[in-house]
């Protein structure tokens, strides 16, 4: 199933969901896990603002199974305790908008060039992997139960005001000028997001490849806000 299969499907479903979030719980902090994620959050951003009741604290798009990959991956990789690895992952969540910074690794790693390339190229296409693994029979569940699982543990865990609670999370952003929407670590705290910080210091593979992804992220964003804005018609 595609990418254009899957907003197909998912578009309308969380077009109507939302919008029912919007009438009966208005102030919840929403988690988009419904893929494509770079598309989905901006539905969901403009449901909540055609209801007035849009908060960009409150909208987050769920993009820690790339998180979870990147810092699996790594750790296999470099023999490392996974549980010490934290790799951030930027930009979007499909395909090569999916950026690892690898360069900001916890703890820090010394990778070839050619090492960054794969595991970054493996990382983006980690959930292809899982479906030629299961040879079509399905797709990435497990993985992605347990990254929604976290990601809403430390959601509620800021909501109740443990400090520095940090995921990456797609949202709306300032951080990539012109790019309304990006995914990047934000601060978690009593009412959504608390702070969405920037991208720190990137090394030259990085920064081409986030000039690389921009155009499709964009796109992507795009699509999701003309659906929202022209629904289909009931027929």
């Amino acid at each position: 199933m595609t990418r254009d299969d899957l907003f197909n499907i998912n578009a309308g479903i969380v077009m109507n969901l939302v919008g029912a979030a919007a009438k009966y719980c208005p102030k919840a902090v929403i988690e988009i896990i419904s893929n494509p994620v770079n598309s989905t959050v901006p539905i969901a951003s403009e449901v909540l603002k055609a209801a007035g009741v849009y908060d960009p604290k409150k909208l987050l798009g769920v993009t820690t199974l790339d998180v979870v990959r990147a810092n699996t991956f790594v750790a296999a990789a470099k023999g490392l305790d996974l549980k010490e690895v934290d790799v951030p992952v930027v930009g979007g969540h499909a395909g090569k908008t999916i950026l690892p910074l690898l360069s900001q690794t916890v703890p820090s790693i010394t990778i070839t060039d050619a090492e960054r390339k794969a595991l970054t190229q493996r990382i983006q296409e980690a959930g292809t992997e899982v479906v030629e693994a299961k040879a079509g029979a399905g797709s990435a569940t497990l993985s992605m139960a347990y990254a929604a699982a976290r990601m809403a543990e430390s959601t509620l865990l800021g909501m109740q005001g443990e400090p520095n609670m940090l995921e990456c999370a797609f949202v709306q952003s300032d951080v990539v000028p012109g790019c309304p929407f990006f995914a990047s670590r934000v601060q978690l705290g009593p009412e959504g997001v608390v702070k969405v910080n920037g991208l720190g210091p990137l090394n030259d593979f990085e920064k081409q490849a986030l000039e690389d992804m921009l155009p499709e992220l964009k796109a992507q964003i795009e699509k999701g806000i003309h659906f929202a804005k022209n629904p289909p018609k009931n027929e």
